[in-house]
């Protein structure tokens, strides 16, 4: 079945809902559908702590030092022109959150309670609680669910990108210029594949942090994106950086990773080892408000140091009615283990939580390939280089997603006829595969990445990944051809993607800067 709109938009966090939003504004005659693989409000976003970082006031902070400290944590990998634009656009579009109804955190005298992350010169930080993209989330879902003319699509999974490969066949020149037409959509209740068929997409598809065992990304960050845009042939940078969370909690078995959000260690959280020691000092002058890619190494060096399996996070010298109110749920959860943050430090472990490469986009948000759109965290903007600044995703989703559709504004009314796009062609034997196969070899990326591409790596680790990679790539390009379309199969098909995108970039690199660390480049730079 072939669905039509003037806007496709696959995926429904903030960049999705926010893109939907401005285009429905903007073309109240036009259909914008959203797909997304789960509930509408299932999405990296929902999961975001922290909050948005915003120059507002500028009496008491600056574009310059928010700029500064942008690049400080990209290790200067980041694009200054669009660190710029990003950060002077940042109150406009927080004005814009406010209008549609988020609700963020105000003192006793009616003004915004502004919190410092790590990497951070000063208080900028807008949040709701400790819940900020939660409340994000409601408000958008609640302003796009008041529009006619949007319709979700929710179960709906994106298979693969409609370029000219699909529509002319191979023999389409790789060189030639190439333009997205739609995508082929698994409708997960139904199991049938639909066409969904747009001149324009935003792809908004979000992370990849379950390529690792220990990660704060939801489940559906699978690298959907990365794995689609991979196979459109569209351009993908800086993989080799990830990053990650310092200060996941320490819960075995619990996945994804509970958050113990970076403003905590703002708040005057200190670390310690097992041993009793506060040991950033010997790592970072900054100490515990050092960037996430220096706290995370720091504590990754302390667990080898010691073999210990975590450190911990010591808030109990801070007032505690102080901290339930700007952390109620990262308190509960505590509780709920038995850890009264009054007397007990919290055990924490790093957790792969943000990706700062992917698609590689213009200022507006444009990929290599034409008409198709890329916002937040699936894309390499420029904005975050070797490692993003606390707080600085959600407003760079905010940005582009406005960028994408100021610039679709200019050039929508221009003559754009789609070709004749064909139907999904089914060649499987439609044999159901053995579920056991597709978990093992899920588990076994994950096992991976994480013993061999993780904080800290090495020549050799990255080989052995590359191998064991490709014999995975093999199982499960059998298990594609051969066996019916399902959700699990078509997510272990993407994280295998993104993980051998990782190692390769992860080879490539002959410097360590950020969120990337090989120990063999470490003695030659030495």
């Amino acid at each position: 079945m072939k669905i039509k709109s003037d806007f496709l938009v696959i995926g429904s966090g903030i960049a999705g809902l926010s893109f939907a939003l401005k285009a429905a504004n903007k073309f109240p005659d036009k259909k914008i559908h959203i797909i997304t693989k789960g509930t509408p409000e299932e999405s990296n976003t929902k999961y975001a702590q922290g909050g948005i970082a915003t120059v507002y006031d500028l009496a008491t902070d600056s574009y310059d030092e928010h700029i500064k400290d942008t690049m400080i944590a990209g290790d200067f990998l980041n694009d200054p022109e669009v660190v710029e634009m990003v950060i002077k656009q940042a109150k406009e579009r927080l004005d814009e959150l406010l209008n549609w109804g988020v609700d963020f955190d105000k003192d006793e005298n009616g003004n915004f309670d502004l919190g410092k992350e790590g990497g951070h010169s000063k208080n900028r930080i807008f949040h709701h609680k400790d819940i900020t993209g939660y409340e994000i989330e409601r408000s958008l879902l609640k302003k796009v669910k008041e529009h006619p003319n949007i319709r979700f699509y929710d179960f709906h999974y994106a298979i693969d990108l409609i370029t000219e490969h699909q529509v002319y066949g191979e023999m389409t020149s790789l060189e030639s210029e190439k333009t997205i037409f739609g995508a082929y959509v698994l409708n997960e209740k139904s199991k049938e594949i639909h066409t969904f068929i747009a001149p324009y997409v935003l792809l908004a598809t979000g992370g990849s942090g379950q390529v690792y065992k220990t990660t704060t990304n939801p489940f559906i960050a699978t690298g959907d994106g990365i794995g689609m845009a991979y196979r459109a042939k569209a351009k993908i940078a800086d993989m080799e950086f990830i990053q990650f969370h310092p200060t996941a909690l320490y819960n075995p078995g619990e996945s994804p990773a509970f958050l113990i959000s970076e403003a905590v260690r703002g708040f005057g959280g200190h670390l310690y080892n097992l041993a009793g020691e506060r040991f950033m000092k010997k790592y970072d002058e900054r100490m515990e408000l050092a960037p996430r890619d220096v706290v995370a190494k720091a504590i990754d060096s302390e667990m080898k140091l010691w073999g210990d399996d975590y450190v911990l996070l010591d808030v109990t010298h801070l007032d505690y009615n102080d901290f339930i109110k700007h952390f109620p749920n990262i308190t509960k959860k505590c509780a709920s283990l038995g850890i009264d943050i009054r007397k007990d430090r919290i055990p924490v472990v790093p957790a792969a939580h943000y990706m700062m490469g992917g698609v590689i986009i213009d200022k507006d948000g444009r990929t290599s390939i034409k008409n198709l759109y890329a916002s937040g965290e699936v894309t390499r903007s420029g904005l975050h280089g070797a490692n993003r600044l606390a707080s600085n995703s959600l407003l760079e989703a905010l940005v582009f997603s406005h960028n994408a559709v100021e610039h679709i504004s200019k050039v929508f009314d221009s003559p754009y006829i789609l070709p004749s796009i064909p139907e999904w062609i089914d060649t499987s034997t439609h044999r159901n595969m053995e579920k056991i196969l597709i978990k093992h070899d899920l588990n076994e990326v994950k096992t991976i990445m994480t013993n061999y591409v993780g904080i800290v790596r090495s020549n050799e680790r990255l080989l052995r990944a590359l191998r064991r990679l490709y014999v995975l790539y093999q199982d499960n390009k059998r298990l594609y051809d051969h066996s019916e379309i399902t959700t699990d199969l078509l997510e272990l098909r993407n994280l295998i993607t993104t993980a051998y995108l990782i190692v390769e970039f992860s080879r490539k690199r002959k410097e360590n800067k950020g969120g990337f660390y090989n120990i063999d480049l470490d003695k030659q730079q030495k």
